[in-house]
């Protein structure tokens, strides 16, 4: 599975729990968040990981503070183009195999 066949199925998923998508590959100079999500009035950015193995942890293990500081930034680039900040949270979606079978959602994965 490729990163946006991963993307494009999180996206599916996240939106079948009632989240609605705002953007997809939302880039700045300090990096990109795969998708951007609403959840009634909280404003989701969202991390997806795929990972055919477990080798070294999984997909969890793959989202480390230093990626964890680069998505921080990124949100906040975005956030100052909007008239108001919502509040807002980090989910990860994590899937765990080649078929996209084991999705597993992690809202508030980590604080900003």
């Amino acid at each position: 599975m490729k990163g946006s066949d991963a993307e494009n199925l999180a996206a599916e998923f996240l939106q079948r729990q009632g989240l609605q998508l705002v953007a997809h590959n939302y880039r700045s100079r300090f990096g990109e968040i795969d998708l951007i999500m609403q959840d009634g009035s909280v404003l989701v950015f969202v991390e997806v990981r795929q990972r055919s193995r477990s080798d070294y942890g999984g997909a969890a293990a793959s989202i480390d503070i230093h990626k964890q500081k680069k998505l921080i930034r990124t949100a906040q680039h975005y956030l100052v183009q909007l008239h108001h900040t919502p509040p807002c949270r980090f989910d990860a979606l994590l899937i765990d195999d080649r078929d996209g079978h084991h999705v597993q959602w992690l809202k508030n994965a980590f604080d900003a």
